[in-house]
């Protein structure tokens, strides 16, 4: 099996699936998204739906409807592909803890989704992950995604790494290969063993190769769809892994074991 482990809610869900086929991709992890870069038709579209993704990654336009409009395109896509999509569910990281803890009861687990992702914290405040953490932790340890890349620092990879340490029992996974810092996510991985590479948008490729080779069994084919491409995704973990059980664990094994496939 084939899981893209990085995706976001395309518009529309047609155009994602199409891609999945042409990826030759079986299955892809899901999460809820505000801005749609896929609906932009010119520059001044693009610009207009990056900037609600920068408010995001900063820590700002993260209100209580722009989550429920996120999660109402999550449910539908879900339902109409329960076949192809692995859903996950976010929260808000400026709630008080006992609210946080609430909001995964009710909008992750209740709603029998996989995991909590993808968190991004602001700038400096990866420390605003640890609530998601404790409430992961006492769901059974559901797996955490993190948003790895720009606007995330070197020590919001370390203050993670920290964080995961406190939770073994949580799998969290940092995405994008941790961005302009992967030299350094890819230690701070290695040595936490409850922790997860997800290796889309890389634009170097010895950062993937060399994930790969430090942590085979803990780093995950993803694609950051619709901001990446899960063909191009594909082929570059293929490019530097040769065919064979290594190959076979990138693009779906591990996502396999981690999601309880």
């Amino acid at each position: 099996m084939i899981i893209d482990a990085h995706s976001h809610v395309h518009d529309p869900v047609a155009d994602h699936i199409a891609l999945l086929d042409e990826a030759g991709v079986d299955r892809a992890v899901l999460f809820p998204t505000r801005p749609h870069p896929e609906r932009a038709t010119d520059l001044a579209g693009l610009r207009r739906e990056m900037a609600v993704l920068h408010r995001a990654l900063e820590g700002s336009g993260n209100g209580a409807d722009s989550f429920a409009r996120a999660q109402q395109e999550l449910d539908a896509a879900l339902a109409a592909h329960p076949d192809r999509f692995i859903g996950f569910g976010s929260v808000r990281l400026d709630a008080a803890p006992e609210d946080i803890a609430e909001a995964v009861a009710r909008d992750v687990v209740d709603r029998g989704l996989h995991g909590i992702g993808e968190l991004t914290p602001p700038p400096g405040g990866a420390a605003t992950v640890e609530p998601v953490l404790r409430a992961a932790h006492d769901h059974g340890g559901l797996p955490v995604v993190v948003h790895g890349s720009a606007p995330t620092t070197e020590p919001d990879l370390h203050t993670l790494a920290r964080l995961s340490a406190r939770y073994p029992s949580v799998p969290l996974v940092v995405s994008q290969v941790g961005g302009q810092h992967w030299m350094t996510a890819i230690e701070l991985v290695r040595d936490t063993p409850n922790m997860y590479l997800e290796l889309s948008t890389a634009n170097i490729v010895f950062a993937l190769r060399l994930a790969i080779r430090e942590i085979p069994e803990r780093t995950l084919f993803g694609s950051d769809a619709p901001y990446g491409d899960p063909v191009l995704a594909r082929a570059m973990v293929e490019r530097v892994t040769p065919s064979g059980e290594v190959r076979e664990r990138v693009l779906g094994g591990n996502s396999a074991q981690l999601l309880g496939l």
